[in-house]
């Protein structure tokens, strides 16, 4: 789950490890706030956007740096299926990335197998506004993955 959510909000490889290790000092300096108020997955799940969110801010002060070129040749032992898979795996993460910042969090947190109902305390919403902004995310991500398919 961490991983998934580093990478939803870190493109750069290199700094994707990074921003998870931040993540994981950041739950493990969390732990012990944690009153059994709610399920400890969404408790992690909250601090790890929270300290995502803080990288983001942080990189955003940054100059951008060019991304590696991804024809260079894999050690996977299928090219073909693993490009393949790779691909849609990120352009789901281009498109999740490119969500304003109130649909991606309740977005990453439900692909993430969490409810509106537990979605709502973490991000100080009810799950009717949950429910809400996870519509205009399917729909802003069913425009970015398939353009042509408009409905």
């Amino acid at each position: 789950m961490l991983g998934r959510i580093a990478a939803a909000y870190e493109a750069d490889p290199e700094r994707r490890r990074e921003l998870r290790q931040e993540i994981l000092l950041a739950v493990w300096r969390a732990l012990p706030r944690h009153r059994g108020e709610a399920p400890l997955r969404a408790f992690i799940a909250r601090v790890a956007h929270n300290r995502a969110i803080t990288h983001v801010a942080r990189e955003a002060a940054e100059p951008r740096r060019q991304p590696l070129d991804e024809s260079a040749p894999s050690g996977a032992p299928d090219p073909h299926e693993s490009f393949e898979a790779r691909h849609m795996q990120e352009r789901l993460a281009r498109a999740v990335r490119a969500l304003p910042l109130s649909l991606r969090q309740p977005a990453l947190l439900t692909l993430e197998g969490f409810s509106p109902a537990e979605i709502g305390p973490m991000l100080g919403l009810n799950a009717n506004a949950v429910s809400i902004r996870l519509t205009r995310a399917k729909a802003a991500l069913r425009e970015a993955l398939d353009p042509e398919d408009r409905r």
